[in-house]
């Protein structure tokens, strides 16, 4: 038997692994040798560790970066192939099920959002520096991210 603590690290191993080749065609055979344990027991470990199977995880890691580049101005075709998805069909409904809209939109409205941002920039502030200075009931329109 192993210490929990090995197992623990190599499960944050394949993790990690995730993070650094989500854009690959990896799968779970892959993460799960990277692990070194068979992939229902390496399943089961994840799952129980981060609340998510791998493929949830490598899912929503994949929606995540794809937000990151649609909100930069990159296509949704571009987008949809750099972040390793293999088909624009299966992305799109799969983002639009993850968001509540679909990319193209969601790009839209982020393109807009920056516009709006570079036109009138005092409008907007990051909210936690509005939160950090008491500023609960402020004129400017607060932006999420610090």
């Amino acid at each position: 038997m192993y210490p929990k603590m090995y197992l623990y690290k190599r499960i944050v191993q394949s993790r990690l692994f995730i993070d650094s080749h989500y854009a690959e065609a990896i799968d779970l055979d892959n993460i799960a040798d990277e692990a070194l344990f068979s992939r229902f027991h390496f399943i089961r470990l994840f799952s129980s560790i981060f609340g998510q199977t791998p493929h949830q995880y490598l899912t929503s890691l994949r929606i995540e970066k794809s937000k990151e580049l649609l909100r930069a101005g990159e296509s949704v075709s571009s987008t949809c192939f750099a972040v390793g998805f293999e088909s624009l069909g299966s992305f799109t409904s799969l983002f639009k099920r993850r968001t509540g809209q679909n990319p193209s939109l969601y790009r839209r409205q982020m393109m807009e959002r920056e516009d709006t941002i570079k036109q009138n920039p005092l409008h907007f502030i990051p909210g936690c520096f509005a939160e950090q200075k008491g500023w609960k009931n402020s004129n400017f329109e607060e932006m999420k991210a610090c």
